[in-house]
This record gives structure tokens, sequence and C-alpha cells, in this order.
């Protein structure tokens, strides 16, 4: 299994913890999985996610005009979100504990 397939389980939380640290446009969230060593995620792989999100209302939009090209739609946790933010961090918790076991 490669790295890729592994990430698209985990990239909603993912992307939920890098909104939770500030308001955040698109491809600033590339950036911001890059610098943690996600370097296999692209505008492809998180754009659908962050629409599926926004209709789930786990996240908020607003358009900002940017003074460097076009307008940036801006992403923040809404309450859904912070909850489910906090449960897929419980979750990630058990299941990286049940795999250390089991690669221990």
């Amino acid at each position: 299994m490669s790295s890729s397939q592994m990430l698209k389980g985990v990239l909603e939380g993912c992307l939920l913890a890098v909104i939770s640290k500030g308001e955040i446009y698109g491809y600033e969230m590339i950036e911001r999985l890059q610098e943690y060593g996600f370097t296999m995620v692209s505008e492809g792989s998180i754009y659908p996610l962050l629409l599926r999100m926004k209709k789930e209302e786990l996240v908020t939009t607003r358009v900002i005009t940017s003074t460097s090209g076009p307008k940036r739609k801006y992403y923040s946790l809404s309450p859904k979100g912070e909850n489910e933010l906090q449960q897929f961090k419980e979750r990630w918790n058990e299941l990286s504990v049940s795999v250390s076991k089991l690669l221990d």
C-alpha cells in the first residue's frame, strides 16, 4: 500500500487539524501539510474534500479579495468541525496505539 493510499483515509482529519490553527485558504493548506511532511498532497486531493466538508458543515468559508491575484476562499472550523476533529484525534490515538503494538 502506498503512502498516498494510506493518507486518503486520514486526510480529512489532517485538514481539520490544519484549519483549527486559524483561518486558511486552500493552497496555503497544501503548503502547511507539506511542512509537516505530507508531500504527496495535491490540490486535486484537497479541494473535493473541502467541498464535501463545507456541505457537511464541518467548515465555514468566506471569500476575501487578495492583493496578489484572484479572490481567495478562506476556511474556518465550525463547531461541528471542532467536534469532528476531537473525535478524529481520539480514533487516531486508538488506531496508532493498536498498530504500534501489532508492529512491535
